[in-house]
């Protein structure tokens, strides 16, 4: 307590009439609240809670000084390579960020693929849309599909149709009570003799099983 009271007729005998505590005063306050239980009786310059805010505002400070980077971090990419991240991504509308890493590593430039998708041009389509790709190969795409019939007699028929989409024309279809793998494939040998597949299939990707025990995967 003699300490204490000390302290205080020290603050309250520097120049001015509302003396400013010191840095050091606070860290004495808080170091006597840790040792001593009876700290506030003795307390006339502050505030109790005024003291437990000091513990509180040095605590958060300290954390944040341990949270803060030590290091000056990653390096900013070299103008050089931003400008032909740009330029590659520019004359190759279909490359995106993966295609553009490889192309950079094999010219001996060590960046990361994250770095990369930064660096790429925003607001552009990597990919073509469906509908782009649709336009573009429909005399050459095909679709098939298998489903469902159910007869006036309730027997379950499965019906495998193949569509051009040129044209919207049906190519093949056939019926059958039990589908199989391997009567799907004949199917596809029927509706495209003598060498005569389209470039593209359309398909999904459901599995059908028949009451055998066999499935025909879509």
């Amino acid at each position: 307590m003699t300490i204490a009271t000390r302290h205080q007729l020290a603050v309250f005998g520097r120049e001015g009439k509302r003396p400013r505590l010191r840095d050091r005063d606070r860290l004495f306050w808080i170091a006597i609240k840790r040792i001593w239980k009876d700290w506030r009786t003795a307390l006339v310059i502050v505030q109790p809670e005024t003291v437990i805010s000091w513990q509180r505002k040095r605590f958060k400070r300290y954390w944040w000084s341990l949270s803060q980077p030590k290091g000056p971090g990653r390096p900013r990419a070299s103008l050089e390579i931003r400008k032909l991240v740009r330029t590659m991504a520019t004359a190759n509308p279909l490359w995106g960020a993966p295609r553009v890493h490889g192309e950079l590593l094999k010219l001996g430039f060590e960046i990361s693929e994250r770095t990369v998708s930064r660096l790429m041009p925003k607001g552009r389509k990597s990919m073509q849309t469906w509908m782009t790709f649709l336009r573009n190969h429909v005399g050459q795409l095909v679709s098939i599909d298998l489903f469902t019939v159910a007869t006036i007699q309730l027997r379950i028929l499965y019906v495998f149709i193949v569509l051009a989409h040129d044209r919207r024309r049906v190519l093949h279809f056939n019926v059958t009570e039990r589908p199989t793998a391997v009567w799907a494939a004949q199917q596809i040998i029927e509706a495209f003799p003598e060498d005569r597949a389209p470039r593209y299939m359309v398909r999904d990707r459901a599995g059908i099983s028949n009451p055998s025990g066999q499935g025909l995967k879509e």
